[in-house]
């Protein structure tokens, strides 16, 4: 048994990928612990989780406490406060929490470290460092050329050139991705894990329909996932005007939420356009195979997304829905190898139009892709790829190289 401590910068509520490795290191026969950070009212400090994996979290800011009974769970600088002092008390209380990241994780003194995107990796890096430690960095994004990452670009540029050549293992979540790492910073080709749900039964659900009191008998269409930025999301709220008889539904939350919103009131959908908040893992696939078609309409905003194939993808085929996709390379790969259903220009609100219509038009169409979904899900799932996850730790840990 090895003793292997992750670390993510979040609260460890809704972290699928990083879930599933765990479980699969912990299924292995190893001692996982997952550092996260602590939401007061809504996590723990500590607690176990799935197959006994470990969970520690750390407070945002030294002030928690004070915060936690004034209401506030996330941040020490209110969302009102503005200036050069509310931007150094939020650097501040994020070093703070850096800070006790690094000497809890080092003081676990695991055989590998294993940060999960660029945020965690110095941290990481200096805990295994003083530790002694292996070290695994897995890159779920490319955060050089990403939404929202624009300012701190030549700082993440910086921080993945210097130290992604001294750790004993990476991963990533695309080929695509996989090789432009290898090519950006000289290192091997890391090993790519996509994000695809665990093999799940067959199952159909009315919970949808159901919980938002639908009454009319249209199709479903889905999309769940981040409501940020690039994804083609207020784009999806105008198109719904020119597909009728369909009901779209949006699963999650996040910045565009309020802009969705106002667009679907403006054009006067909200009989046919509605919005379910964020929603536990446990129960997302009863709410996914509750749809009828699975749509991914994210844009080529960014060399992250021009690459991503996201794991909203993987989750519809598991649901066994047919899928309305942005035709970008990765998405493109997987969508035309299992035939899954429609690939469309990003960017054209025109063709995305095109194409649910002809879907909701056409049950005999909508049928066979449901079919071809239902059969891609016995490969495009977690188990066929966890042999690859642990290859890579076998690797690492018999790697002597220091850090």
């Amino acid at each position: 048994m090895k003793k292997i401590s992750m670390v993510v910068w979040n609260d460890f509520r809704n972290d699928a990928r990083v879930l599933k490795e765990a479980e699969s290191l912990t299924a292995a026969g190893h001692c996982v612990t997952v550092f996260a950070v602590h939401s007061p009212g809504f996590t723990q400090l500590r607690e176990r989780v799935s197959n006994g994996v470990a969970v520690i979290r750390v407070p945002r800011h030294p002030l928690w406490r004070v915060h936690a009974s004034r209401g506030s769970t996330v941040n020490v600088v209110a969302p009102a406060q503005r200036g050069a002092i509310g931007l150094a008390m939020l650097v501040l209380s994020r070093v703070w929490a850096h800070l006790m990241l690094l000497w809890m994780i080092a003081r676990q003194r695991a055989d590998v470290v294993h940060a999960h995107d660029v945020n965690t990796l110095p941290t990481a890096w200096l805990a295994a460092k003083l530790s002694g430690a292996k070290m695994v960095y897995d890159a779920h994004e490319i955060s050089t050329s990403r939404e929202g990452y624009s300012r701190v670009r030549k700082l993440v540029g910086w921080i993945e050139r210097t130290l992604m050549p001294r750790v004993q293992g990476t991963i990533t979540t695309t080929e695509a991705r996989a090789k432009y790492f290898a090519r950006a910073y000289g290192v091997a080709r890391p090993v790519v894990l996509q994000n695809r749900p665990r093999e799940q039964q067959a199952m159909r659900s009315d919970r949808i329909r159901t919980e938002l009191e639908l009454d009319q008998r249209w199709p479903i269409i889905l999309y769940q996932g981040g409501v940020q930025q690039g994804r083609g999301l207020e784009r999806l709220a105008r198109v719904a005007a020119d597909v009728p008889n369909a009901y779209f539904v949006f699963i999650g939350g996040g910045r565009l939420d309020g802009s969705l919103r106002r667009i679907v009131e403006e054009l006067q959908l909200e009989q046919r356009v509605r919005f379910i908040p964020t929603v536990a893992l446990a129960e997302l696939p009863s709410y996914t195979a509750s749809a009828d078609i699975g749509v991914q309409p994210i844009e080529n905003t960014c060399l992250n997304h021009y690459t991503t194939d996201s794991n909203k993808l993987f989750e519809y085929v598991q649901a066994g829905l047919p899928v309305v996709a942005s035709d970008l390379p990765e998405i493109r790969r997987v969508v035309r190898e299992h035939d899954l259903g429609v690939l469309v220009p990003e960017g054209d609100s025109v063709a995305l139009a095109t194409a649910l219509r002809d879907l909701v038009g056409d049950e005999s169409k909508r049928q066979y892709y449901a079919d071809q979904s239902r059969k891609a899900a016995s490969v495009l799932n977690w188990e066929s790829q966890e042999h690859e996850l642990l290859a890579l730790y076998e690797q690492v840990l018999s790697n002597r190289a220091s850090i």
